[in-house]
């Protein structure tokens, strides 16, 4: 039976740190959290055309930051930004109650490298295979993409009902190397469904993007400094 890992928990501390950062304790902390995990679904599958790469939130007593890393920013922004107020009411609406709508804040940043984001990877291989795309074709483009843009491995797996057959299966394909038990190797991972006639079929994606090392600065502050591939 194996023992799964999820690797960016089990960097935490380490190369990664909290998408949440505040603090609560008894009942606060569990009303917090809900909000949280049922933003960040809201999100996801609301901006799926928009490619989510991560939610990170940040609140106190009075106020609370929702910041949203996008590869494309436009589709959230909208004309004027439009799209984001009416984004911001519906947080308002269906979440965040407790907040006032003037002390909510919504921050949508464009992710540099999207072909390097695991879950931007996994959103775009369940939009096409819900498109009826074969799936080997899916993820060979899908390695091809992360390949091209620096990185030193990657390893797509994908599970169901495959192009409608009978019986389930899985499928898995790797290029380069991915080292989960080295604490220091910045490995980024996602999963997701694809809801398709014949099932669910779940998609999960690693992306190794190279070793992270403390460097001292000039100020004598310590520095993350990364290794990918050029």
């Amino acid at each position: 039976m194996g023992q799964k890992v999820n690797p960016k928990i089990f960097r935490i501390g380490i190369t990664r740190t909290w998408d949440s950062k505040w603090f609560a304790q008894g009942q606060s902390y569990v009303k917090n959290l809900e909000q949280d995990i049922k933003v960040r679904k809201y999100l996801v599958k609301e901006l799926r055309e928009a490619g989510i790469d991560r939610v990170e939130i940040e609140r106190n007593h009075k106020k609370v930051t929702v910041g949203i890393f996008t590869a494309k920013p436009g589709l959230i922004i909208g004309r004027g930004g439009a799209g984001a107020e009416d984004l911001k009411k519906k947080l308002h609406l269906k979440f965040l109650k407790n907040f006032k709508i003037t002390d909510i804040t919504l921050n949508i940043t464009e992710v540099d490298r999207p072909n390097l984001s695991a879950q931007i990877l996994a959103q775009s291989m369940a939009l096409e295979i819900e498109k009826r795309m074969p799936f080997r074709r899916v993820m060979k483009q899908a390695i091809n993409r992360v390949e091209r843009a620096g990185a030193l491995g990657v390893k797509v797996g994908i599970k169901g009902r495959l192009n409608g057959a009978e019986i389930a299966r899985s499928e898995v394909l790797t290029s380069g190397k991915i080292p989960l038990h080295t604490l220091r190797a910045d490995i980024d991972y996602s999963r997701t469904v694809a809801s398709t006639t014949y099932g669910a079929i779940g998609i999960k994606v690693w992306i190794y993007k190279g070793e992270v090392f403390e460097v001292q600065s000039r100020k004598s502050e310590p520095v993350r400094e990364q290794r990918l591939k050029k």
